[in-house]
């Protein structure tokens, strides 16, 4: 089943903080943050979006972002930079991360 494509500034502008994951297919530290950023979308479903975007598929972009190692994880809240760490993270420090951002809303 296809997803609808959204417009990548249409997902970031959103109240709801967004994650959003920079990674390479090539990339082992990429694919450590996959089962994290699983456990993450499963707890937070609702008060975040969790998107990921291949660099190799993406350069324009990765290139605008200034993503120079991955993976990169940056935060979105409303359009605007909030938060960004280069290299593997774990669920609990994304997840106290993410918290202040979504808790703003409430």
């Amino acid at each position: 089943m296809k997803k609808k494509k959204r417009n990548f500034k249409e997902i970031i502008g959103s109240n709801k903080p967004t994650l959003v994951d920079f990674y390479a297919d090539w990339c082992g530290p990429c694919k450590m943050m996959n089962p994290v950023l699983q456990q993450l979308a499963g707890e937070l479903k609702g008060r975040v979006n969790i998107i990921k975007i291949d660099v190799d598929k993406n350069q324009h972009l990765a290139q605008k972002l200034n993503v120079r190692g991955v993976p990169t994880l940056i935060i979105y809240k409303k359009g605007k930079i909030v938060w960004r760490s280069s290299g593997v993270s774990t669920a609990l420090q994304l997840k106290n991360i993410l918290k202040q951002y979504y808790e703003e809303a409430v």
